[in-house]
């Protein structure tokens, strides 16, 4: 069995996870790390919850797997964690200052929990290491970007693999299908997947770029940045505000889809407006990732917006069909498991894949450790 870590700031989730079914054995997550009166001081306090809610002592446990944001330019696989991993992990934090922290965190302490354990790194920016240089390439002074790293690395690669797999073989496809997966949730991401291997994505060299988000902005003109600093916020504050009150959140003072949409029906006009500059930006990824796979087989929805709001798919989805997409109306309401939601004359199949980071960590893992022992 495999127990898979993914340690947020606030948050440890977790999932006991036994390969040959695969089955679930068990899953959690301790909640406000940190917070006042949580119960829960940090990190080493929720891993010891955890260690207790799932026998972390067990004889039946073979590894642990950790989901880490961001590997940086040293990371395009899972790997074993060394220390010299985590030293890479550790020059990776001002790359994800809000993500990297925590994920050590989980790993320094399922480390001394279980020292005798193989535990395997897994980057949501490895998946996205294929891409070729056209798009991983940022047009700014070629030393400067080699000096400080500067480039696309993506997220949610976890994800995406996992999601763009799936629909592959929905479609009867596996390994050779094109896929757009769109991954909106709070944090949002478009990639475009050929053949298994991505050769582009929405999100940068941080989590901040491309689609609107929960609290992000997604693309905006640079320019913006130094015009605020020169009418007096500071660099810290520009940052917390992109990271924390930008996005749904910065347009219309709330953050979840669920709640902007039932604005936009009551006919709040802020809620409209950052409801449709949202599909907007998603609309025009969609044509971009069309014009850059050329042929598209599959557009997959993930993540808790894509896979629950048939009305985002339906809006973002209008008038596309001369691009050869076309919802089926029941389809896209229905609400069980991974389907398709197309029209049947649809030249593109339009899929909703529930994600699973955990069980795509869990193989990763396992492929990690397979190839330990036949090295």
């Amino acid at each position: 069995m495999i127990l898979v870590i993914n340690s947020g700031s606030s948050s440890v989730k977790y999932q006991l996870v036994d390969l040959d079914g695969p089955t679930r054995i068990k899953s959690g997550k301790v909640e406000r790390v940190g917070e006042p009166d949580s119960g829960v001081p940090d990190h080493e306090a929720a891993l010891q919850r955890v260690a207790d809610e799932v026998s972390m002592d067990s004889g039946d446990l073979t590894a642990i797997g950790h989901r880490v944001v961001h590997g940086g330019p040293w990371f395009t696989g899972p790997v074993l964690i060394t220390d010299e991993v985590v030293k890479r992990i550790e020059e990776a934090v001002p790359l994800a200052p809000l993500h990297n922290p925590a994920n050590l965190a989980g790993i320094e302490e399922t480390r001394r929990l279980r020292p005798d354990l193989p535990q395997v790194a897994v980057f949501d920016t490895a998946f996205h290491s294929t891409m070729p240089d056209a798009a991983r390439t940022y047009a700014i002074d070629r030393e400067v970007a080699e000096r400080y790293g500067v480039r696309r690395y993506g997220f949610h690669g976890t994800s995406t693999a996992y999601v763009s797999r799936v629909a592959a073989e929905m479609i009867g496809r596996p390994g050779t299908a094109n896929v757009i997966v769109l991954h909106l949730g709070n944090g949002a991401s478009a990639s475009a997947v050929s053949a298994g291997r991505c050769v582009d994505t929405s999100m940068g060299m941080t989590p901040m770029e491309g689609l609107v988000m929960g609290t992000r902005p997604g693309d905006l003109d640079p320019g913006v940045i130094f015009h605020l600093i020169r009418e007096g916020m500071t660099p810290d504050e520009v940052e917390s505000m992109l990271n924390h009150r930008a996005g749904l959140h910065g347009l219309s003072g709330d953050n979840d889809m669920r709640t902007v949409i039932e604005r936009v029906a009551a006919g709040d006009a802020d809620a409209a407006l950052a409801y449709a500059v949202y599909c907007h930006r998603l609309r025009k990824y969609i044509g971009a990732y069309c014009a850059v796979l050329g042929t598209v087989h599959v557009i997959a929805f993930t993540g808790g917006v894509g896979e629950n709001s048939a009305q985002v798919r339906r809006n973002v989805l209008a008038g596309l069909e001369p691009m050869g997409i076309r919802l089926d109306p029941l389809r896209n309401v229905s609400v069980t498991g991974a389907r398709v939601v197309s029209a049947g004359d649809s030249a593109v199949t339009v899929a909703v894949v529930p994600t699973d980071e955990e069980l795509e960590i869990a193989r990763e893992t396992d492929g990690v450790l397979a190839r330990t022992k036949s090295e």
